[in-house]
């Protein structure tokens, strides 16, 4: 077989593919993003990212510099590519009496336990601050909605019904 189908050295370590990355909006939906969310990565791209890039491009020689210099180069394309296609919007003039993109929404569910949700763009999700995107159920339902109205959503372990308390902006 010819050696240029095969690795120069069986000894040395393949590195893996890099898979692409898949962008979590469905085909033709905008890429909405809030203007705090843009800032932060941008902050993270310059203060961070290409910093750690350039020290690991210099590091490059063992297998674990050449994964984690992988890794921030993944980082890095992903949010140069969500940042390309980024529609910021911004938040709406006062008085906020209706849930719109961005909005932190109080709620009250039927259980009577309070829950705090910010409506995001799908790249600034974080589940464990109550970020959801506005594309999920929960996101869905509540915007357009005013404060007292009462919005039912459908979840997993069944229906809820949450009431509208606040809505404020960043």
């Amino acid at each position: 077989m010819s050696k240029a189908f095969t690795r120069e050295s069986d000894d040395a370590p393949e590195l893996p593919l890099r898979p692409r990355r898949i962008t979590t909006l469905p085909p033709g939906t905008k890429n909405y993003l809030t203007a705090s969310g843009a800032r932060r990565l941008r902050e993270e791209l310059h203060a961070t990212l290409h910093p750690e890039r350039e020290r690991l491009q210099h590091l490059a020689t063992t297998e674990d510099a050449k994964r984690d210099l992988s890794a921030v180069v993944d980082r890095i394309e992903q949010i140069e590519h969500t940042l390309s296609t980024a529609v910021i919007v911004e938040p709406p003039a006062p008085p906020h009496e209706q849930v719109r993109f961005g909005a932190t929404v109080t709620t009250r569910h039927r259980s009577g336990e309070e829950t705090h949700y910010r409506i995001v763009g799908a790249d600034e999700t974080d589940i464990d601050r109550d970020w959801i995107s506005w594309l999920s159920p929960i996101a869905r339902a509540l915007l357009n909605a005013q404060i007292g109205q009462k919005v039912r959503i459908k979840l997993p372990g069944g229906d809820d019904e949450l009431t509208i308390l606040a809505i404020r902006y960043e």
